[in-house]
């Protein structure tokens, strides 16, 4: 009974719990090797600097746990801040009217995507490259240059915050850190909570059986693919209001990142286990160490790249160990 036990935890949360503690590690280290590392804004700061990330990666991980793959989520992001920034400054459009635009644009794309994958039977990492060189290419049809935002609405949004107290030094979120927190809390209900959600593990776990089950296969897929183009597009607001500006170069090699984190935050590749909230400290992990790296000072910054590389070996292998596992269990 206690092997059985054993196994079920290395199966379902061997890697979640690796990621959870790994965070935590991080952090305690740099709260004791650097000062003001510990601070509540430190903190914050890794949700302000890396909301993007976070959003992309709750997608991602919906995707990612069906079996699938998506290339595009970088390209997205960056068409969503050229869609903002041209309709803003250009054709002074309301800003909230050009938000829903790129929103609807980005669930658009992974609807067209999802489509391919579930009736063509095209494999993802195809379908999601072709949608990757659309975004990006649409990107350029815009506008070669990178367009600067300096619509007052948007600006205001950008440079607000909300303080936890009053006075100099006090902690505060930026509207960014809000909706990530927003858009956790409902991608974690919808994979937990919903049938959707249960589709999804279903289908990652083994899509033929999911088929014998009655679930709506092909549904599902187109729906996964939609939410996760949302979910790239909101990343995209997100990070037009970080960087002010759109350009078509933003995001570049974001797609990486965003597997990365989902997969250091326990998701197995090959679908099916995983939750959401695993890519988020998997996105933070990757925040602290660019954090770890900054305050050390003398350190290259590519060495997060390095970093980053070596922790998704080392999670790869985890994976490997935790599939062995659950065949010994079946």
């Amino acid at each position: 009974m206690k092997k059985l036990n054993f196994e079920a935890f290395v199966t379902k949360y061997l890697s979640v719990a690796a990621a959870t503690l790994l965070f935590f590690i991080a952090f305690i280290f740099g709260s004791v090797s650097y000062r003001g590392f510990f601070d509540v804004q430190t903190f914050l700061n890794l949700f302000i600097d890396k909301a993007y990330l976070i959003i992309s990666a709750l997608g991602m991980t919906l995707v990612i746990l069906s079996g699938g793959i998506d290339l595009s989520v970088g390209s997205v992001v960056a068409l969503t801040t050229m869609i903002i920034s041209a309709l803003t400054e250009f054709a002074h459009l309301n800003p909230f009217i050009a938000i829903l635009v790129a929103v609807i644009t980005g669930g658009a794309i992974g609807f067209l995507m999802g489509c391919i994958i579930a009736y063509w039977n095209v494999p993802p990492f195809i379908a999601t490259l072709a949608g990757m060189f659309f975004a990006r290419g649409a990107c350029y049809l815009i506008s070669i240059q990178s367009i600067s935002i300096s619509e007052k609405t948007l600006s205001d949004l950008a440079i607000w915050k909300l303080r936890f107290g009053s006075g100099a030094g006090v902690p505060f979120i930026s509207l960014n850190v809000i909706l990530t927190f927003v858009m956790i809390v409902a991608v974690i209900y919808v994979s937990l909570h919903t049938k959707f959600g249960r589709n999804i593990y279903a289908i990652g776990g083994n899509e033929q059986s999911a088929v014998l089950l009655g679930i709506p296969v092909r549904k599902t897929k187109i729906a996964i693919y939609t939410v996760n183009g949302f979910c790239s597009a909101v990343a995209g607001v997100v990070f037009s209001l970080y960087m002010l500006s759109g350009y078509g170069l933003h995001g570049q090699g974001m797609e990486m990142d965003v597997i990365a984190a989902v997969v250091i935050g326990g998701t197995l590749l090959s679908g099916g286990v995983g939750y959401v909230y695993g890519s988020v400290f998997g996105s933070l992990t990757i925040a602290i160490i660019q954090a770890l790296i900054m305050f050390n000072g003398r350190i290259n910054s590519w060495w997060t790249k390095i970093t980053v590389g070596v922790l998704l070996l080392l999670f790869i292998g985890l994976q490997r160990f935790i599939v062995a596992v659950g065949n010994k269990k079946n």
